[in-house]
């Protein structure tokens, strides 16, 4: 096929870059994948209103600097075939072959994922992802570099679609990267993220660092001059190769303002890299840089002996110049460095493809094949999955030693509860407590890093966990081992715990029926929660399978249908009857000189759309037509008769109040800031609060004189305008 000229040229780019990684490509493969890509995208365009085909040709490029082979790079072009165009799955497997296709499909479903639906949806969604990296990591390497282009380009969505985008993307996707271990995606996804979370930080700490360019790149210079000269006259017969690093703009964020420090006190913005062949080369070079600079205590990491859970391996230390600055030093082998850069894509970039079974790959996947066995629980609460998996992804971990020297590592904020599930499930059910560095602690302890922790436990028979235990422990593995302990080992229990558990949720929410219409309603709600019978049902409810919280809504509107339909009311519609006044500025239809009280738990205000309910004793309580406490349906509600039409009069003469929140960045003056804004607009403040929250920010809740929603929405625009203010926020108090 002839292309155009534009077309000709991009394909060319493409091909060099390919030349460029020195590996053996089907060049005819991806020659024709990209013209399928041209042709099947022709005339979509993206929100940048360029042509489509140009981001699948982005993504392709990213797969090659990664150094995947053809098929991954041919799927790349083709990755938004499937689902954005009438070409099926069956024609790319005809034209392409099984792994594009398998690899095409793969990317296809794992770009349904949905973080703005229901909780149970995510969760099975991040399960699906996880399921398709288990069978060919290849699909999350082109997810990834997908959702790198996206990020890239994301200026061109609207404001909150970016923030959504930029939250997902530093929750699951950058934390992903980080265990494939792609080091340069994982930072680049992080800044980008940053860069749309937090604009006025993210520029903060850009300036900084540019203004420090010149320096940097002074200090980087002169300490590496040093280094080599030291490394060739101390070791002469060792090859070694030196590159300056400096911290990714998220890694210091993260330590400003999460941790609270200064860009001053951040020992590890600048660094410098050594890269040796052999291990023993590398800890030479270590004794010789202990030498050199005076080391910081506390500073030495080796994860030589202790790889990261991504398979990541280096000697990390921080030390000293003679001139007073700090600095790291990096010190790692070719095989190391080649792996830190490109995780699991070096296999392809180094190795030419995997061979066989590979035993590192299978370690460094291991986790995936963990976290989704972990979350095979019988619970519907999508958020207990969607917690678990984040828990389990989180980049920065914690390793503790047992007495015998095998090191365990776990997420940081892990108990040793976690600790003791690690070793084993029997060490952790057997477990009546532990010490850390030969004292006892308390169960709830937090490990931290280089702890000696050993579990003590008893032969005493029917010994178990107890139930508070599954909300100290933090791993998504210690949650469900005790979980499974208490469905195996405590069934009559449970059957009890659950079934009381239930009866009182069922008495709180006025679910009551005939003994023999209760028993079917039971059984049924105990069949869509694949619950054999309804023991099965109490029981796992008792041991934590299933929470009532999470099903109790779903009940309740399945009894309200019951209930209807074996009892049907006969309320008559909300009736347009002659409109009737009140002295607070409401029309209640069909009441005269009523008992009017506004709702605080929305606070309704002249302009939103109200509704009425007559209470006993005290008039008609007034909501707004969205508030969580008024049923969509009205008619299908429990007593619908109790709710009545009403609507603003416009001759309203009080005012009202509201309550705002206020999220901006906490510099001095930000109160008085809000608070002279606000007097300066005549508003009365009936009363503020001001805290302080994780990342330097602050939060200003204030509650107002208000006039109407209209006066609302122009404090609300006014405020959003203050310097560093993120959010303006109407809240029910």
């Amino acid at each position: 096929m002839q292309l155009c000229a534009e077309y000709e040229n991009n394909y060319s780019a493409l091909a060099d870059l390919m030349k460029s990684q020195g590996g053996n490509y089907d060049y005819d493969l991806v020659r024709r994948a990209f013209e399928r890509c041209v042709t099947a995208h022709k005339g979509q365009l993206r929100s940048s209103k360029e042509e489509f085909y140009l981001h699948p040709y982005s993504v392709a490029k990213i797969i090659v600097q990664l150094g995947l082979d053809s098929e991954a790079i041919a799927a790349a072009l083709l990755h938004d075939v499937v689902e954005d165009t009438d070409v099926t799955l069956e024609e790319i497997e005809k034209e392409f072959g099984k792994d594009v296709a398998l690899l095409v499909d793969g990317v296809t479903k794992m770009g349904r994922i949905s973080f703005s639906t229901k909780e149970q949806q995510q969760g099975e969604n991040l399960r699906k992802m996880l399921i398709a990296m288990a069978r060919d990591i290849r699909v999350m390497i082109i997810k990834l570099a997908d959702r790198l282009h996206n990020m890239r380009t994301l200026d061109a969505l609207p404001e909150q679609k970016q923030r959504d985008k930029s939250l997902e993307t530093l929750e699951v996707y950058a934390p992903i990267a980080h265990r494939l271990g792609i080091r340069a995606m994982k930072e680049e996804l992080e800044d980008l993220a940053i860069a749309h979370l937090d604009p006025i930080a993210y520029h903060e700490i850009e300036q900084s660092l540019r203004v420090r360019k010149p320096y940097r790149e002074e200090i980087l210079k002169n300490i590496s001059h040093k280094i080599e000269e030291r490394l060739k006259h101390d070791l002469p017969n060792v090859q070694f190769h030196l590159e300056g690093r400096v911290k990714s703009i998220h890694g210091i964020y993260r330590k400003m303002y999460v941790q609270g420090k200064d860009f001053d006190e951040i020992y590890d913005i600048y660094a410098i890299r050594v890269i040796t062949d052999t291990v023993t080369d590398c800890y030479n070079v270590l004794g010789i840089m202990h030498d050199m600079f005076r080391p910081i205590p506390g500073r030495f990491k080796d994860y030589i002996s202790t790889p990261k859970p991504n398979m990541y391996q280096s000697l990390h230390t921080t030390v000293i110049g003679r001139d007073g600055i700090p600095f790291e030093i990096q010190i790692r082998t070719w095989e190391m460095h080649h792996t830190a850069e490109y995780g699991v894509a070096a296999h392809w970039k180094y190795k030419e493809g995997i061979q066989g079974t590979d035993q590192k790959m299978e370690k460094r996947l291991a986790w995936i094949r963990q976290i989704l066995e972990s979350s095979q629980s019988e619970t519907e609460d999508g958020a207990s999955i969607i917690q678990a998996i984040k828990t389990d992804l989180s980049q920065e971990d914690v390793f503790a030693v047992t007495p015998k020297g095998d090191v365990i590592n776990l997420p940081v904020g892990a108990t040793v509860i976690d600790f003791a599930f690690a070793i084993h499930s029997e060490v952790g059910i057997r477990m009546v407590g532990a010490k850390v560095d030969g004292r006892i602690v308390p169960l709830n302890h937090e490990i931290k890093t280089g702890e000696i922790i050993e579990i003590l436990t008893t032969n005493q028979p029917g010994h178990g966990p107890s139930r508070d235990w599954i909300n100290i422990a933090v791993t998504n593995q210690a949650k469900t081992k005790i979980r499974t302990w208490f469905k195996r080992e405590r069934r009559a229990e449970n059957i009890e715990t659950g079934k009381r558990d239930l009866e009182r949720d069922f008495k709180r929410n006025g679910i009551v029926l005939p003994e023999a219409e209760m028993l079917e309603f039971l059984t049924n709600i105990a069949h869509r929660q694949h619950c054999p019978t309804l023991d099965d049902f109490y029981a796992a409810i008792g041991y934590g399978g299933i929470l009532v919280s999470k099903i109790i809504p779903r009940i309740k509107e399945e009894y309200n249908k019951l209930v209807k339909t074996t009892n049907p009311p006969e309320p008559e519609d909300l009736i347009q009857t002659q409109q009737k006044h009140s002295s607070e500025g409401v029309v209640i239809d069909g009441i005269d000189n009523c008992l009017i009280k506004f709702s605080k738990c929305c606070a309704p205000l002249p302009g939103d759309e109200i509704i009425g309910f007559i209470t006993r004793g005290h008039g008609v309580s007034i909501h707004k037509r969205d508030c969580n406490n008024v049923p969509k349906n009205i008619l299908e509600s429990e007593e619908p008769e109790r709710w009545v039409s009403a609507h603003w009069s416009g001759n309203y003469k009080e005012s009202f109040t509201s309550t705002l929140q206020i999220t901006g960045i906490d510099h001095d003056g930000f109160l008085v800031d809000v608070t002279s804004a606000l007097y300066n607009m005549r508003v009365a403040i009936h009363a503020i609060n001001a805290r302080q929250v994780k990342g330097g920010n602050c939060v200003i809740v204030v509650t107002l004189s208000i006039e109407s929603l209209e006066h609302l929405n122009s404090i609300m625009a006014r405020l959003s305008k203050l310097h560093g203010v993120f959010s303006v926020e109407r809240i029910n108090q």
